[in-house]
């Protein structure tokens, strides 16, 4: 993160915020730095990204699903921008300790003495996690939608890795880029996977599987470790029993109309988007 830190010193703290009499490498500056540029760069990320894949990437039909829930996406963004800025502090203490010299972060290749893939993410206490499980249907804004305690701890092996073992600050940076990309990705609805990955893996068609169910698809990348803990389960879309297809036959059967009115008269207030093709097929 001190590269971050540098580029936001160089360019922007230091000549136009903070007094000469701060030095760069103050403990308190430092800490007031971190704090801006964590929230900042994590409300960008996800925003950004999910506003793009919500508008070029999420299939709108999954709006007319009933467990869509009213003003739903708006309760995501909500959710996760209140729970972000919570996330940040324990988040920016574990930053700080990295700018301060005490993790194994190096900045040339030369400086490693060894390379060891990380590890799988742990499963998080279902009490914290399940917040996240109110989006059944969830959406791109979703991906972020933690208890801060939730978010926080799922990020926890990433942080926690460059303390224990060497690895590039580039690298480092491109993973946190990468990671919530992923984030975002396997709540887009988008459940297309090249045939050969789909039994490896652990896309949106898993990950709906999982706020569906819940104790299903816990994987973050892959399906291995659900597999290994008997957690695994086929992707509902992959069997023509996706949250799609349930609008499909609900429509077929006359009780939901094309624009996601129920025959009780009930209408989802979000259907009334323009359909798009569905992704999963």
């Amino acid at each position: 993160m001190d590269l971050v830190l540098n580029v936001a010193d160089h360019y922007v703290l230091t000549p136009y915020v903070y007094p000469s009499s701060w030095p760069e490498d103050g403990a308190l500056r430092q800490i007031i730095s971190l704090l801006v540029v964590t929230n900042l760069g994590a409300a960008v990320l996800y925003l950004g990204l999910g506003w793009l894949s919500y508008h070029f990437i999420f299939d709108h039909n999954l709006m007319k699903h009933p467990q869509f829930l009213k003003n739903q996406v708006r309760r995501e963004i909500k959710y996760a921008m209140t729970s972000l800025p919570i996330i940040s502090i324990p988040t920016v203490a574990l930053f700080f300790f990295e700018v301060r010299g005490y993790s194994k972060l190096y900045d040339h290749v030369e400086e490693s003495t060894m390379v060891i893939q990380r590890g799988h993410m742990f499963h998080m206490l279902s009490h914290f996690h399940k917040p996240h499980h109110v989006w059944k249907i969830p959406t791109p804004f979703a991906s972020h939608a933690f208890h801060p305690l939730d978010g926080f701890l799922q990020g926890l092996p990433y942080h926690i890795y460059p303390f224990l073992f060497p690895l590039h600050k580039v690298l480092y940076l491109a993973l946190y880029i990468f990671v919530n990309i992923w984030t975002v990705s396997i709540h887009d609805g988008d459940y297309r996977v090249p045939g050969p990955l789909q039994e490896v893996v652990n896309g949106a068609a898993h990950h709906t599987d999982h706020h569906l169910f819940f104790d299903v698809n816990y994987g973050q990348y892959f399906t291995l470790w659900d597999r290994i803990g008997g957690s695994y389960r086929n992707p509902s879309v992959l069997e023509g029993k996706g949250p799609l297809d349930c609008i499909r036959r609900l429509t077929a059967e006359g009780k939901m109309s094309a624009n996601g009115a129920n025959t009780n008269g009930h209408t989802n207030r979000h259907a009334n988007v323009s359909s798009t093709k569905s992704k999963e097929e």
